[in-house]
């Protein structure tokens, strides 16, 4: 059957259902398929998911112009001809090509090539290894039924905040128009990236931030470079504040956000970006013993635990492991193989903790990049994590701007990097770096840390000169001594 002409039989089998067509649900079904085992994905909305419409891809067609004419005001001899304002109607056209104009044609066409059917509608459990869409379909899985179904937003519960129809991420990425005033709630990676974008795009930006700085889950430095940054555009961060209260009077008026010190702040727009929760709340959970809008607890092979028969699999976003899209595409690989594996008689290799079985990297080597301005990249552990996780370590700190490659990148380069060591093993446990460009540099990081590669054998990894990536050469001289 093709993607777009699954239909009509009262009760259709397949060795796997996925739930959600998102990136992560279209790998899990794409590794299925090619393992041999039929596969059907349920969706009701876009084939693509959050990442391709409403998130990963829009977010960055709308930072890219911000971080390209910053770069460029840096580099002697250019920098008169891009210290001009962006183009804000151009940039939102360009995010809007870039999504596809919010038409999945062409995500359908490639589950169609992958010989993946695609079967449109809210779908829900209906006991084990069955699955009802809207409209009467039933579906039954011979051996996997896998749960994609992502995450969505959260709004706090502010009073009038409800009411105020306020921006979630959703809206921030794909908003028609620069709204002239724009608060922004929220210090993490949706708040940091959108506070840069708009305001970049002309909005007089407000970012409020609950605790101490920016970018809580990677090293202080990160935030507060970004922090100084963000403050150098002209966007007004408040650290140590809460909302009180959010009042709109008439639907597209201006909304007034009250704050527990008892200021209150007038914009056209508030974007809420503080939290999120699995999309997991209708989907039949209750059918399976489980409960509605609750993470899922999976094991190392995203098989969900507490589930009689072990049939169900919670992959990306709602099992609350790592929720980035790569992260839910790696998933969905280390999925895809253990459903092949166990439909097969295959032994797993649990034993293994970087096998073909087990996430791992979800536990010990996840890279994350934020696209503000300078660019935040980090993998693993920072250095508080790893004492809190009990190891020996040593941190190494470097200026980035000390390196030849980021003067030639471009005058008042400004950054750092950091590796934290396992002293016992002689291994890296984490790695991060601000600055600008630095996001090509994340997957050395990555595979230092995933391959427990040795410190002495990363000395003999000769970076080129002169590039950015010699700060690894820096790094490895501080740690020798």
């Amino acid at each position: 059957m093709a993607a777009t002409e699954a239909t009509n039989a009262a009760d259709e089998a397949y060795d796997v259902i996925v739930l959600g067509a998102g990136p992560t649900g279209e790998n899990v079904a794409d590794r299925a398929h090619a393992a041999g085992l039929s596969a059907v994905v349920v969706e009701s909305e876009l084939v693509g998911g959050e990442c391709s419409y409403w998130a990963c891809m829009p977010s960055k067609a709308l930072l890219r112009p911000v971080t390209a004419r910053s770069e460029a005001r840096r580099v002697p001899g250019f920098q008169e001809a891009a210290d001009r304002p962006l183009d804000a109607p151009a940039v939102l056209a360009h995010r809007d090509a870039v999504v596809s104009y919010w038409k999945d044609d062409g995500q359908v066409r490639w589950l169609d090539s992958a010989g993946i059917d695609l079967v449109r509608g809210p779908g829900r459990l209906a006991g084990p290894r069955r699955v009802v869409v809207d409209g009467g379909r039933v579906l039954t899985a011979r051996h996997a039924v896998a749960v994609c179904t992502g995450s969505r937003a959260v709004l706090p519960p502010v009073p009038g905040l409800a009411e105020a129809r306020p921006w979630t991420s959703r809206d921030a990425t794909g908003a028609k128009t620069v709204p002239g005033r724009l608060v922004v709630v929220g210090g993490g990676v949706v708040g940091v990236e959108m506070a840069t974008a708009w305001r970049a795009l002309g909005s007089s930006v407000t970012l409020l931030v609950r605790g101490d700085g920016l970018l809580p889950r990677m090293e202080p430095f990160a935030g507060h470079l970004v922090a100084e940054s963000l403050a150098e555009a002209g966007v007004f961060l408040r650290t140590g504040v809460e909302v009180r209260e959010v009042r709109r009077e008439a639907p597209g008026g201006p909304v007034t956000v009250l704050l527990d010190s008892g200021d209150e702040i007038v914009a056209d727009e508030l974007l809420i970006a503080t939290g999120r929760a699995p999309r997991t709340e209708d989907i039949g959970l209750e059918t399976v013993g489980l409960t509605p809008g609750s993470w899922l607890d999976v094991d190392e092979t995203l098989r969900v635990t507490g589930v009689t028969g072990g049939w169900l699999y919670g992959v990306g976003d709602v099992n609350h492991r790592a929720l980035l899209t790569h992260q839910g595409k790696y998933q969905a690989r280390i999925a895809g193989a253990a459903i092949s594996a166990r439909a097969r008689g295959v032994p797993i290799l649990e034993s293994d903790p970087w096998g073909a079985h087990s996430a791992t990297a979800d536990i010990r080597a996840v890279p994350q990049v934020v696209f503000s301005d300078p660019e935040a990249a980090s993998v693993g552990l920072s250095a508080a994590e790893a004492e809190r996780a009990g190891y020996r370590t040593r941190v190494v700190d470097q200026d980035l701007a000390a390196v030849s490659g980021a003067y030639l990148y471009g005058e008042g380069y400004r950054g750092r990097a950091r590796m934290v060591v396992d002293l016992d093993r002689e291994v890296l446990l984490g790695a991060t770096f601000v600055g600008p460009g630095v996001a090509e540099l994340l997957h050395s990081a990555t595979i230092a840390v995933a391959a427990e590669v040795p410190v002495e054998r990363l000395w003999h990894a000769v970076p080129s000169y002169p590039t950015i990536s010699e700060v690894w050469l820096r790094l490895l001289e501080a740690y020798r001594g």
